[in-house]
């Protein structure tokens, strides 16, 4: 299984890049994105940056692998179409797929939506599934190889795969009761 956290924007509402964000304690948001991919299941795991690149890549932990979206500042489309064209690449049935700013997201989170996706898929490559919270659609995404293309293809700015796992039927799997489900679009100012 292949994880992939999306670390390549701006944050121009967030006032910088959010994969720079740290915890109040000091943890790097995509430090934690990455060991909750790794740890809800994910042996591969891959962070899209763009804005301020080497900024972003220093706070990478290992064994995670870097992939610089060149296009990042045309939006999240060019960040899903870089991580999915390095998970091509790779070997794995599947993609779960974390924007960088969700860091309370808990592996559970991963656990139940790939436990749930595996179950209705009839092969690991045709799971489509999403997180929702009270009936929102939120992350993580699981993506099986066999809709990458598709997807890709649905891709258009700063929108992500919504449109295509609507159109798809993709399998909604409630985790409210894990975690608020919430992004964080804003720096809180004290």
């Amino acid at each position: 299984m292949i994880g992939l956290v999306l670390a390549a924007g701006a944050g121009t509402r967030f006032g910088g890049p959010k994969g720079l964000a740290r915890t109040a304690a000091g943890e790097p948001w995509v430090a934690r994105a990455v060991t909750m991919l790794a740890a809800g299941g994910c042996d591969d795991v891959l962070v899209a940056v763009g804005a301020r690149r080497a900024e972003v890549a220093a706070l990478v932990p290992s064994p995670a692998h870097v992939v610089t979206v060149p296009g990042w500042a045309d939006g999240l489309a060019a960040t899903l179409r870089a991580g999915l064209a390095a998970a091509a690449a790779r070997d794995g049935d599947a993609l779960v797929v974390t924007p960088v700013d969700t860091p309370d997201a808990p592996p559970v989170a991963v656990e139940r939506v790939l436990a749930a996706a595996v179950r209705v898929a009839p092969t690991p490559t045709a799971v489509l599934a999403r997180a929702v919270y009270g009936g929102r659609p939120g992350h993580p995404v699981v993506l099986g190889r066999d809709h990458w293309d598709g997807v890709v293809a649905s891709l258009a700015g700063d929108t992500g795969a919504g449109r295509y796992l609507a159109t798809h039927h993709a399998l909604d799997v409630e985790c409210g009761d894990l975690w608020t489900g919430q992004d964080i679009d804003r720096r809180v100012r004290p």
